[in-house]
């Protein structure tokens, strides 16, 4: 287990040089360095502490997203409805964060908890038609994200509109903010804000359910096979709903994490790019907490970087974003490039075998000969 473990760690690093090196060769076929290119793109993330800051709250909700869709997968489910559970979360967290003129230690617990009620409210309905009627869970989520969508266009403008404009709610008070001077101040002015520790420990409770509860065991062996979890005693739709629930629960922490920590107010006919994106962060980190934790770091350095590495060269920042659709799609075939590995392996094998073979046969022939 811990050999497999290994090599798929080594196969998604595969993945991740497959992509850079991709990344080289289009900058150098349209003229570019690609290790200036690189050079930037890199330091333009991590060059400073304000840079540092900013990956990592851009980081944020990708790790929260990736969280819902890997744990999702590993209980057996595709959660593809996380931009829409995101949308209600953040949708939830605004709703509560102006409507409610309580104290900071009184609102921003009741913004979170909003948040994580109306994402894991939002994962529950495909997970019960998938459990009840067996609804393929993709078809279902996509639906509820639309609906989502639509929901923000309608509630927004209606109820929450801005002072000067219709298509973004008012501004989030500081009350309700999950931005900290203290916490901005460490890191030079950056968009950090508290939701990073939120995830956090999202990412350390995540990997405790999985990997040490009883509860973690009985939904990864849904995941495996339903039928057989339901011979041993499992009670297989309970599972589908709750691991649903928790899934929407996390992408709604990630749109708290984003509409009022990292934006400041809430704008509608736009669907969180994040929510697609942790799909790609899920299927990077191998479905495993820590995995998305740092599978999401290193795509937020990238979109982090890329506006900087624009400024200094004449690289377009669509570049960085080919770099991480090339790297996904890599770690999306690493089953064809595990294939490859081994029949390169094989081939070194038999060459190595031959000369033992050679060496054996003239020697029976010899042996022969005297015969």
């Amino acid at each position: 287990m811990k050999l497999k473990l290994e090599k798929n760690y080594l196969l998604a690093l595969v993945a991740v040089a497959l992509g850079l090196l991709a990344g080289a060769l289009l900058m150098a076929v349209t003229g570019n360095n690609p290790f200036e290119g690189y050079y930037y793109l890199f330091r333009g993330g991590l060059m400073s502490v304000q840079r540092i800051g900013d990956t990592l709250a851009t980081a944020t909700p990708l790790i929260l997203t990736g969280l819902s869709v890997a744990f999702a997968f590993k209980t057996g489910l595709f959660n593809i409805g996380a931009p829409g559970q995101m949308l209600i979360g953040g949708l939830c967290a605004t709703a509560v964060g102006l409507s409610f003129a309580w104290p900071k230690p009184v609102l921003l617990p009741a913004v979170v908890i909003a948040a994580i009620l109306g994402g894991a409210l939002w994962g529950i309905v495909p997970g019960w038609l998938k459990a009840r009627f067996n609804v393929h869970e993709v078809v279902s989520s996509i639906m509820m994200n639309w609906i989502a969508y639509w929901a923000v266009y309608y509630i927004i403008p209606g109820y929450f509109k801005g002072q000067y404009l219709e298509t973004e709610s008012k501004k989030i008070p500081m009350a309700a903010s999950l931005k900290m001077d203290w916490f901005t101040n460490l890191f030079n002015g950056s968009y950090i804000n508290m939701g990073f520790f939120l995830a956090l420990f999202a990412v350390i409770l995540m990997a405790f359910i999985l990997n040490k509860t009883t509860l973690g065991y009985e939904l990864k062996a849904v995941g495996f096979n339903r039928h057989a979890a339901e011979s041993a005693g499992i009670v297989a739709n309970r599972g589908i709903v709750l691991s649903m629930m928790i899934a929407g629960a996390l992408a709604g922490l990630a749109g708290a994490a984003y509409y009022v920590g990292y934006a400041s107010s809430m704008q509608i006919g736009v669907s969180p790019s994040q929510g697609f994106d942790g799909i790609a962060v899920s299927l990077l980190g191998l479905n495993s907490p820590w995995g998305v934790f740092a599978a999401a770091i290193f795509f937020g350095v990238l979109q982090s970087g890329k506006g900087f590495m624009n400024a200094m060269t004449s690289i377009p920042p669509e570049i960085a974003d080919t770099i991480i659709a090339t790297i996904i799609y890599f770690a999306a075939t690493n089953i064809l490039i595990e294939r490859a590995w081994e029949r390169i392996y094989r081939r070194k094998e038999k060459k190595h075998d031959r000369p033992e073979q050679d060496t054996n046969n003239s020697k029976a022939d010899q042996v022969g000969g005297l015969n």
